[in-house]
Formats: structure tokens, sequence, C-alpha cells
């Protein structure tokens, strides 16, 4: 097992002891690829929200809100293509009894390939040292090229066959490459056939008179078809943006890598409309926009990068991805597709309703276009939970396991701590902590030794802790702990909501 699973497997154990992630019905042995948030992973997620929704909507004065209902008309699944179209290639393998989705495998193939690459790099690195040119090494270097051109002759045989709709040739594909079962090392596969994702149920008051409706796969249509609603009302002119943060439910083949791929999952996405002709300069801007925002957290800027699709869906006319990278990899955390006017066409064919913007600078009706940029609420808050997480030796007989959240998104902004729970402490405390918790979320903790208390607030990602000791109560100063540094400094109880502001508000990490 790598270092990186190693941890991984640690990020899920300490996710369910410290309450941020528990799966979902446990007792009753759990349901896969479903999960709850505990008490500490619902403020995160809340406080992600937040982020989101005020520097996208708050901060837009061309952007508004909206929160579509999760059952719609089937017609509108029918007409954005998903009852037809929404479809996984699924295979199984006989022998280890394991069901896959054939293009993973042939992705998860040609990261092993690029593994190589890297590993060639690395090597060679090592050997040159400083005057090692990493550039001039891919282009150069015999053994790099042979696994481009493969990497590339693979990813075009795959994009053939989607585009052709040819599952024979894409089991070929798999057949040629020896891809075997990751569980068994088995080759020993079905067919590959068309699964739809969509979860569906009825909707009625009895069976004779109920009619199928399905739970959104996603969450743009109940935009799109509002289009008009939402332009009208809030007099807004083109472009404009909608956002929503919202439920969707996918019948994924395979869920897997914790909350990265589930069931039912959250999004965070916004729907850009323009006039046509001008969506590819917004495409472009949206991808700037959406980048500086990832990373303002300060994860690293190394860890995202821009991945363009080979194979685009059928409504775009460019998409990209924004990855991250996850302890299992770089992988999809943030989409932004340039959509066309698929969509709007396709739901004023089907309603027979007119969904059309008058545009009053040129005197004229059009269907706009459309930018679309998601980003799964869940993958956000794995990739803050797994970069944050951080074991930390203090010196050589101690360490400390410390999440290391930005600031302004952690659970708890501060912990009120008294030193000692008698000589009138806790009541200084308890005053201090009514005084602030109108303004932030914050923990009150008087158990145990006053160590042991900074560690359990670490292990939580609590960025201040206030220390409340008997010099409190004749000098009205408090201790105050960084939890990045462990530095602590004296502070006069009438500045302490200032240096809590200046550290850890969402205006001032915006401005």
């Amino acid at each position: 097992m790598t270092s990186n699973q190693e941890t991984f497997k640690k990020i899920i154990s300490h996710a369910k002891e410290y309450g941020f992630i528990f799966q979902s019905s446990e007792i009753y042995d759990g349901l896969s690829a479903v999960y709850d948030y505990g008490p500490n992973g619902v403020e995160l997620k809340n406080n992600i929200k937040s982020y989101w929704w005020t520097s996208m909507v708050q901060m837009n004065e061309n952007i508004v809100g909206f929160d579509a209902s999760v059952l719609m008309h089937p017609k509108i699944w029918k007409a954005s293509g998903h009852v037809d179209a929404f479809n996984d290639p699924l295979i199984d393998n006989k022998d280890s009894k394991s069901r896959y989705r054939a293009d993973v495998l042939i992705e998860d193939y040609v990261r092993k390939i690029e593994l190589k690459i890297n590993k060639e790099i690395i090597k060679s690195k090592k050997r040159f040292g400083d005057s090692f040119d990493e550039k001039q090494f891919r282009k150069t270097n015999s053994r790099v090229l042979d696994y481009e051109r493969k990497i590339k002759e693979i990813n075009t045989e795959m994009k053939k066959c989607f585009d052709d709709d040819d599952l024979v040739s894409l089991k070929k594909l798999i057949d040629d490459l020896g891809i075997v079962d990751p569980v068994s090392g088995s080759k020993n596969w079905t067919e590959i056939k068309q699964f739809n994702l969509m979860f569906s149920t009825s909707i009625g008051a009895s069976i004779d008179s109920s009619s199928e409706i399905f739970l959104r796969p996603e969450t743009a249509q109940g935009i799109f078809v509002n289009f008009l609603n939402v332009q009208k009302s809030s007099r807004k002119k083109i472009p404009f943006g909608i956002a929503q943060i919202g439920k969707a439910f996918r019948n994924e083949i395979v869920a897997r890598q914790f909350v990265f791929r589930m069931r039912e999952f959250e999004q965070m996405e916004m729907q850009f409309f323009v006039k046509p002709g001008t969506q590819s300069q917004w495409y472009n801007q949206w991808k700037d926009t959406r980048m500086k925002w990832h990373q303002a957290l300060g994860l690293g800027e190394e860890n995202y990068r821009f991945h363009d699709h080979d194979k685009l869906a059928h409504y775009a006319d460019a998409a990209c991805d924004i990855e991250f990278n996850f302890p299992f990899g770089f992988k999809e955390l943030e989409g932004i597709h340039s959509r066309t006017d698929f969509d709007l066409s396709q739901h004023e064919k089907y309603s027979g309703k007119k969904i059309k913007y008058f545009d009053p600078e040129i005197n004229e009706s059009y269907t706009p276009y459309v930018v679309e940029t998601s980003i799964g609420l869940d993958r956000m808050f794995l990739a803050i939970l797994s970069s944050s997480y951080t074991e930390e030796r203090i010196d050589e007989q101690n360490s400390r396991l410390v999440l290391k959240i930005p600031d302004f998104l952690a659970p708890y902004k501060l912990a009120i701590l008294p030193l000692v729970k008698k000589d009138g402490l806790p009541d200084y405390a308890n005053r201090i902590f009514n005084d602030l918790k109108i303004h932030y979320n914050i923990s009150y903790d008087e158990k145990d030794a006053i160590g042991r208390r900074y560690r359990r607030q670490d292990a939580i990602g609590t960025p201040l802790c206030i220390t409340v000791d008997h010099d409190s109560l004749k000098d009205d100063k408090v201790t105050v702990r960084f939890r990045d540094s462990m530095q602590q400094i004296r502070i006069d109880i009438s500045q302490l909501k200032k240096e809590i502001d200046d550290r850890l508000s969402l205006s001032n990490w915006l401005d």
C-alpha cells in the first residue's frame, strides 16, 4: 500500500472519529456510497457554501440566486437528453463478480503510463540536478515519447468508440490493452452495455394513477426551464448568471473513493447566459476566475491543473475540468463548459413555449448561449479535508495531528478554554463565550488538561484557542493560541473581537 493510500485511510477514519462524516445507515451495515455529515462536517460544508455563494452571487451584481425543486416534469429529462443518453458503459468481471465503468478502466490504465513518465522525470532530475530541463527532456527522451504516443493512441481510440457509440470496439480496446480486474487480476470480461444513471420514482395518489418521474441527476435543468422567470423578475440584461446549490442523484455503477463519487451529492453551479458569438471569451474568462477562486484558499497552486476534454458532451463546444491532487491522484473538482444554446433550444422545442431573450441594444430576440461552472460540494469538502490533514512532529517525544483548514472555513472559529474548572474561571470564560457566540461558531471546553484540549481543537481545525487563567481575573487579558504555529500571545479582552475578525472573517478573506 502506498503512503498516499495509507494517509487516505487515516483521513477517512479521522473524519468519523471527529464528527465530520459518517457512513449512512451505519447501524444497519450502511448504504453503499451514501454518507451523512456530522456536527463538524456540516459546519465545514456550510462554510464552503457560504464562501462560494458570497463570492459568486453577493460579489457579482449580474449573478442572482435560485433554488429549483428536486422533482421536475419528466419531459425535462427527455428534452435534455438524459433519458436517452445519460448512460455509462458498464462491464463486469466474470471471476471477481465486480462491476466497472469501461472508460474508467481505460483511464486508470492511461494514468499508470503517466506515472511511468513521472518516474523517468524524477530519475533524471536526481541524475542531472539543477541543470535538468524537464521541458526539453519530455521532447527528446525516446522512452517518454513512446509513452506519450501510446497515451495519445489510447485516448484517440476511446474517443472514437464513444463518438461512434461502438461498445464492441471499446471492449476490444480493453482486451487489446490487456487490462486486468484490479481485484482479481482476471481478464475474463463480459461484453459492455449501457447503464442509465437516473433514479426513477413515481408521483400520484395511487399506483394506478401514478406517473414515473426522476430524481434530478444534475441541478442545471431547473435553471434552464426557469430562465425567463428569473430574467424578467430580476430585470437582468445579458450577460448575467443564475447560481444555485442543490442535491443531485446518480445511480453510479462504481461509487468509490469516499465522498468523491456518491449516489446522492451536492452541486454548486452557475449558468452564465451570453450573446451568441461571445461564448468563447466568457468561457476563457470563467476558467481564469474559477482557478483563482480555488487557489485563493492556499492549498497549493501545484495541486490544481486544467484538463481539457477530448470527448465533448453532446451539448458543448468547449469543456474543461479543474482537477485537484487528491490522495488518489488528480481528479475532477470543477467542470467549466460552454453549453451553446442546446438546453434552452431543446426546452423550447419540447415545451412548445418560446424561450428567447429580447436584446434592447440590438432590438432583436435570440436564444442565449450558456457558460457553466459546476463544482461538486462534496469533492470540495474532500479536497479541503485531505489537504489540511497534517501529522506533525513537535519534538523528539511529542507529535500532533492537526487539520490546517483555511481559517474562515473552519467548523469552529475559536475555542474558549478556562484553565481549570474552579476559582471563577468558568464564569469568566462563559461571559466571553456569550459575548462572542452571536458572531462566531465557538467551542467551549473545560474537560481534561489544557494540553489535551489544545490537541482536540487542533484535530478539528479550530484556528484560535482563547485560554482564561487566574491572571485574567486581575488584568482582563486572555491567552490566544494559534493553531498552525502554536504561538501564544497575551491580549486585552477589549481587543479580542478585532483580533478574531482580522484573522477569521470571510469578508476580510475576500477583500
